[in-house]
Order: structure tokens, then sequence, then C-alpha cells
């Protein structure tokens, strides 16, 4: 009896396990095609040949791959959050990574929150001089509903958040529902925590539903990784209380790592 060897195996379609393996027999031998663990070959469109050593065709065997193929599992959408501290470089890397996207022919959708107006309305920008338009959010926006009527303008490969901080807890659910709901990757940039060391909202929401946390880094004047933020006034004093949302020029907050932000807090 011949003795067959396998060497290919085929996927499973629309989730029915097929186990279909083609047998390589000993050279100068039939090559057939059989189910696993059985001896009854297929029809002659799916052998390799048949028994009377004549060639088949492949038309249907293609078929099977081509179907196989169309309903194979698809690559899961993530949503990404980017944490950092202040003047870390989050928007120079989000404008980066957009132009990496576009610039390989797939279009993006870049949002913002709309009370960070100092780079102007429906704009992010960076300290290095770039920037991109980007449609705004304000606190009782569907974020769901933008991107969903984004996507009916286009296709998109993903969504860029910037100043992801501001949004609302029931907005970064609704971020992860346009992930699971509508197969697109969601990219949020943000600061973790705010000048008293007390996280954000939207940060916090972030930190327990997102599927990947990166953090972006930055450097504390000592030379350690800056973790923390301080808010000073215009004569350098360090602010302890206020709001916790407050749009200003770089130059009132200052990032330091945790023992330097624990030197300036407690004076």
């Amino acid at each position: 009896m011949s003795e067959w060897r396998p060497f290919w195996p085929v996927t499973s379609v629309l989730g029915v396990q097929f186990n279909l393996v083609l047998y390589r027999p000993h050279v100068g031998r039939r090559r057939r095609c059989c189910w696993r663990g059985g001896s009854i070959p297929f029809e002659r469109t799916l052998c390799l040949c048949n028994d009377n050593g004549d060639v088949a065709s492949f038309t249907t065997f293609g078929a099977l791959l081509t179907l196989a193929w169309q309903f194979r599992p698809r690559r899961m959408a993530k949503l990404y959050f980017n944490y950092s501290t202040m003047n870390a470089g989050k928007s120079t890397v989000l404008l980066q990574a957009s132009h990496n996207y576009r610039e390989r022919g797939m279009d993006t959708y870049l949002m913002t929150a709309a009370l960070d107006g100092r780079a102007g309305v429906g704009k992010i920008a960076s300290r290095i001089g770039i920037s991109a338009d980007a449609d705004t959010f304000a606190t009782e926006d569907d974020v769901f509903a933008m991107i969903e009527a984004r996507l009916r303008q286009g296709k998109i490969a993903c969504v860029f958040v910037d100043e992801a901080q501001f949004l609302t807890e029931e907005q970064v659910w609704q971020l992860a529902r346009a992930v699971d709901d509508l197969r697109v990757p969601v990219l949020a940039y943000g600061l973790r925590v705010d000048f008293q060391g007390r996280l954000f909202p939207g940060s916090a929401a972030l930190l327990a539903l997102a599927d990947e946390m990166r953090e972006v880094r930055t450097i504390c004047k000592c030379g350690r990784k800056a973790t923390m933020v301080i808010r000073q006034d215009e004569n350098g004093n360090t602010i302890t209380e206020g709001a916790q949302v407050q749009i200003g020029g770089n130059e009132t907050y200052v990032s330091l790592c945790r023992k330097h932000w624990r030197q300036a807090i407690d004076g």
C-alpha cells in the first residue's frame, strides 16, 4: 500500500473545519487529495491527479481557497492611549503618525478638544511648527456619531484624538464602541494627570478601557523621566489650587519627575 505524506493544510470556511490535506506520495507515485484520516479522495476537480494519472482541474480547489480567504479572521481594531506629561511631544507624534498613513494613500480622521484653541479652532499643532486641521469635540458631542458620519464619506485607516484628557467618560466609551462596532482603530493622545497629581476623567477612563497604552516620554530638569507637571504663575511660583482645566501657554506648566514635583508642591 502506498504511503501518503501530508504537506498542505487548508483552513476552515465559514467556521466549518474542512481538515483538507493534500498528500504527497513517494517519488514516482501518483498524487491525490483526500480527507485527513480518511481514504476517500475528492472528486476529480479537486484531485491533483485522478486514479488514471491524469492532471485534474484546480478550479474548485481554487474557489475553496478564495472563499476561505474572504472569510479569514480580520485583524482586530484597538483603542490605544498614548499618555504623557506636558511638553513631551504628543501632538508631534500624532501628526507624524497621521502623515505616515496619508503618505501611503490611507486617509485618517483627526479630532481635538474644542476648548483648546491655542493653535486656532479646529487645528492640531506641535511646538516644532507642524499642524493639521481637525474636527473638534465638546463635552456634549457624540464622538461615535462623528466617526460614523466620517466613515460614510469614505474609508479611513484610523482615528487620531488629540487632547484626549478632555474627553468625558461617556465619550471614551463611545470611542471604544467605534473600535468594536465600526472596526476602526482609535489612537488617543493626552495628559495622564493634572498639576495636582490627579487623573483627568478622560484619562482615567482611557486607562481603564484602552486595549494598549503607550507612554510618550520627556525628562525632568534633573535628567530623570518626567511623570508629573506643576502649574506656575507669571512670577514662577508654584500654584497648588485652582481649576483642573486651564488652557494657557506652555510657559505656565513645567514637567518634573515625582521627587521634584513633591518638592515644588511642598514648597
